[in-house]
């Protein structure tokens, strides 16, 4: 598909004013664990009994590691590894992502690869597969199957984040559960929980789950859960009887921590960049609004919706694209449907892999949303700019919110700037920064 510059389109979008905006901080609750302390939490957690006593001497021990994007994943990963390592067991890492990185073993190693994840820096092997074994069926009348590495293991750890779900609600939604059916399950069994729809998954994934407890070698779960700045907030070991009954305790305490966009509601949603470091269809609809389902709502509320580019990390899986109203051709040119397909077949939903439209620029794609907002003040469009949807600290908002934020309408949003006008490169590229790549705080 030929996506130019000046033609028709081009000359449609060429009139339309981009207005100006101004950098704002949102303020959320800041606890957090430094980084350099999770070693210390990790260690602490699994010190305690009965975690201590179920890692013995000789045994041979699966740790998961999955495809979310988790803060300070590699410094849990390795921590756990080292704590395994200290009680005289021998760990590894499965990777435990479903069909993501392309359903083969090759691009799940990739996938870990990228968030710093290797048999190096771990200091210990990482067995990549997808071959799996069938426990059993489930209640709700689903197989179940768990990668046959960590099955043949003496043990495994759940390591996971534990989080709202992106398309369905229930007890259990993303966490524990989910890693050990979905993310354990790989390609074959993340497409049995997905089977009846995404409106049956939150029975799916508990019912699934008892067979895991029951028949896999499963010894507790270390999940954590982030802040609203996507720093780790709390890491909790659950023994394996507890799982089901404390995780739905937990999930409402992320809900509790989520980010929001305080403003609630706009004309257009400028995301700057997307990709499943960020969120499992690129950005958080529970942040963007952007659902893929009809089972999970919530979000700022907003006409239309740019992403403007993919993040390398994504590796070309560009899941959620279909999400937004408008792309550029740049995030368009790095959609790989090799690594994105086997998502949407797993889990059914072929809506977040739809082609929206492709502008030419990040100008253009900007303008395209503002050109097609209906009952608007078209002088004053509401418009709100994020870097990405984890790191949503620092954020742009157009003029039109400027005064109601400096007259304190929005407690916790503050105005740190005057509004000025966007710059674009010749090209249509836009050179104004949103705000860091990483969460406030460090």
């Amino acid at each position: 598909m030929e996506i130019k510059r000046g033609g028709v389109v081009s000359q449609l979008l060429a009139g339309v004013p981009i207005p100006r905006m101004f950098r704002a901080e949102q303020a959320f609750d800041h606890a957090h664990i430094a980084p350099a302390d999770i070693p210390a939490a990790v260690t602490e957690q699994l010190s305690r009994e009965p975690f201590r006593s179920k890692v013995r001497p000789g045994m041979e021990i699966a740790v998961t590691a999955g495809s979310r994007g988790i803060a300070n994943v590699d410094v849990i990963t390795r921590a756990i590894v080292d704590f395994v390592k200290a009680r005289g067991a021998a760990p590894f890492i499965v990777p435990a992502m479903g069909s993501h990185g392309g359903a083969t073993a090759e691009g799940q190693l990739e996938v870990l690869a990228g968030y710093g994840i290797t048999p190096e820096a771990m200091g210990c092997e990482i067995r990549s597969s997808m071959e799996v074994v069938e426990l059993g069926t489930s209640d709700t009348g689903m197989p179940v199957y768990l990668d046959k590495n960590a099955y043949e293991a003496d043990g495994i750890i759940i390591s996971c984040r534990l989080k709202p779900h992106n398309a369905f609600r229930g007890p259990y939604e993303s966490g524990p559960c989910k890693m050990m059916t979905v993310g354990l399950g790989k390609q074959k069994g993340a497409e049995r929980v997905h089977a009846d729809g995404m409106g049956k998954i939150a029975a799916n994934i508990p019912s699934m789950a008892r067979v895991v407890l029951e028949k896999a070698p499963i010894l507790f779960a270390l999940p954590c859960l982030e802040n609203a700045y996507d720093q780790t907030w709390k890491l909790e070991a659950i023994d394996k009887g507890d799982i089901l009954t404390r995780e739905p305790e937990l999930l409402q305490e992320a809900f509790d921590h989520m980010p929001s966009l305080l403003v609630g509601e706009g004309d257009v949603l400028i995301v700057d960049k997307t990709g499943k470091n960020y969120s499992g269809t690129g950005v958080d609809p529970n942040i963007t609004g952007t659902f893929s389902t009809p089972y999970a709502h919530g979000g700022v509320k907003v006409q239309r919706t740019c992403f403007l580019d993919l993040s390398d990390v994504s590796h070309g899986n560009a899941l959620g694209v279909g999400l937004a109203d408008v792309i550029t051709k740049r995030f368009f040119d790095k959609i790989d449907p090799e690594m994105m397909y086997p998502n949407c077949i797993t889990s059914t939903v072929l809506a977040s892999a739809r082609i929206p439209c492709v502008a030419a620029s990040d100008k253009e794609a900007i303008q395209m949303c503002i050109r097609t907002c209906t009952g608007i003040d078209r002088g004053r469009p509401r418009i709100i700019r994020i870097p990405n949807s984890l790191h949503i600290g620092s954020i742009l908002l157009s003029e039109a919110y400027y005064e109601d934020v400096t007259a304190g309408r929005w407690p916790g949003l503050t105005a740190v700037s005057r509004p000025e006008l966007l710059t674009f490169d010749p090209s249509g590229t836009l050179l104004t920064p949103c705000g860091p790549d990483q969460p406030l705080g460090g």
